[in-house]
């Protein structure tokens, strides 16, 4: 797989490559949430003691298989050693947080993923990736205070503390749940501890003058699109190779020459270096300062308001509705993905096309959501009845919900569930196939399609 092309200096080396130009860290990195968010399964066998040294080995034996790059559900069966089912449900979700729009397998027909295959290095940067452990909330401070209302044997124990999602709405302890920017840092620190990893995993060893380099050829270094993106505009602005200072003003008539690894893993780390600045920056301003609307309790006269934050890159909020109705518009939506978040007792109604959305910690609520393109989470929800036309939906950690699906993909269930109830009408090409009403708990048989369950939870 070595590229016949030099590398961009005339002497690299893994150890001491030549001293690139100074970086412009002007536009600022970003994590891509979707992989983070939308991408974890919990597979025992997709996590691996040693990744980088397991995944290079994958990925060099998966690269001999396939003459295209792609690879299908037998070939990732085969190498790790898990059901078809599993790998068939590794490549749907990948196929839904990919950031390329011009992708093949992002375009595929639905319940084609399979026959398209994924891309061996989009495959070997997911299976990565899922070493990351989503951040927790932090403990209440006067959790004894709220354990005798909330009952010790709940789902929520560990992850809510002892509050339940009513409680969340009126008191001040929503700012102890991980906020937006707390979990964007996250996601950068997880990135620049694990960079040095994931480029091995992408560069190929070229030898020049007798010493052995990494090098990134361009179509390598776009697949840390999978990751990250530079701007304010979310994940589907310019490539990544525009927006680097290795690849940018190319002429279209050269082929692009291959930059050192050492050289991509100096400036990645520079530009996240100084994005963790900013957002310490930003919240040490804000601590200092007056407490903001977002910090308060939600007013019932305010409570159907969106919220929406330039920091997270044009995604919306509803949160803490409580006891009214919210009905939100395509001209209502700023961006392609919004979050329902800790609502009770009301009615949501989010009639706009959306690529992504999650509904977290809501109870006694119905949430009607549009179509939704890409992926829907349904996280830590009870007595919540949720009705939704989208490509797949993840339910993990709920109890006693309903769910009105029409859905290309079969529902995944995770976690600890309780008394799930719900319709499915599986669409494919445009048509609704009715089938019957299946009861999604783990002691009942559930008609074919059923849903995917995976043991464990994120």
């Amino acid at each position: 797989m070595a590229e016949s092309t030099e590398p961009a200096t005339s002497s690299p080396s893994k150890t001491s490559p030549t001293q690139p130009p100074p970086w412009d860290l002007t536009t600022v990195v970003h994590p891509r949430r979707e992989p983070f968010e939308h991408g974890l399964l919990p597979i025992p066998k997709l996590i691996f003691s040693d990744p980088t040294q397991t995944l290079i080995h994958l990925k060099k034996k998966l690269l001999e298989q396939s003459s295209n790059n792609r690879v299908d559900s037998d070939a990732i069966a085969e190498s790790l050693q898990i059901s078809i089912e599993h790998a068939r449900l590794v490549i749907d979700t990948i196929a839904s947080v990919l950031p390329s729009e011009t992708e093949p397998l992002v375009n595929s027909v639905p319940g084609e993923n399979d026959a398209v295959g994924v891309d061996v290095f989009d495959l070997v940067l997911f299976l990565y990736v899922q070493t990351y452990k989503k951040l927790l909330p932090r403990t209440h401070k006067d959790s004894a205070a709220v354990s005798d209302v909330w009952p010790s044997t709940s789902a929520f124990d560990g992850y809510l503390s002892a509050l339940s999602p009513l409680q969340l709405v009126r008191s001040n302890s929503r700012r102890f749940m991980p906020s937006q920017v707390d979990e964007e840092a996250h996601q950068l620190s997880y990135l620049q501890k694990h960079l040095a990893n994931i480029l091995s995993l992408l560069a190929e060893p070229v030898e020049v003058e007798g010493e052995e380099s990494l090098v990134l050829t361009m179509d390598r270094f776009e697949h840390l699109g999978f990751l990250l993106h530079f701007g304010n505009k979310g994940s589907g602005g310019n490539s990544l190779s525009q927006m680097s200072p290795f690849f940018e003003n190319l002429d279209p008539e050269m082929p692009a020459v291959p930059v050192p690894a050492a050289h991509v893993h100096d400036w990645l780390l520079q530009s996240i270096a100084s994005a963790l600045e900013h957002i310490s920056d930003h919240t040490s301003s804000k601590e200092n300062g007056p407490a903001s609307p977002s910090d308060r309790d939600v007013a019932m006269n305010d409570a159907c308001t969106v919220k929406v934050s330039t920091r997270t890159r044009s995604t919306s909020f509803i949160e803490g509705v409580s006891k009214s109705s919210c009905v939100k518009h395509a001209p209502d939506i700023k961006g392609s993905s919004i979050k329902v978040l800790n609502c009770q007792e009301s009615a949501i109604y989010i009639l706009a096309p959306l690529r992504y959305a999650t509904v977290y910690g809501c109870s006694d609520a119905t949430i009607v959501l549009g179509a939704v393109g890409k992926a829907v989470r349904v996280e830590h929800c009870e007595r919540v009845h949720v009705i939704v036309a989208a490509k797949r939906i993840c339910i993990a950690n709920c109890r006693e919900c309903v769910f009105f699906l029409g859905v290309n993909q079969r529902p995944l269930v995770i976690g600890d569930n309780h008394k799930l109830q719900g319709k499915i009408r599986n669409i494919q090409q445009g048509k609704c196939k009715k089938k019957r009403t299946p009861t999604f708990c783990d002691a009942s048989p559930l008609p074919h399609p059923p849903p995917l369950y995976a043991r464990g939870s994120l």
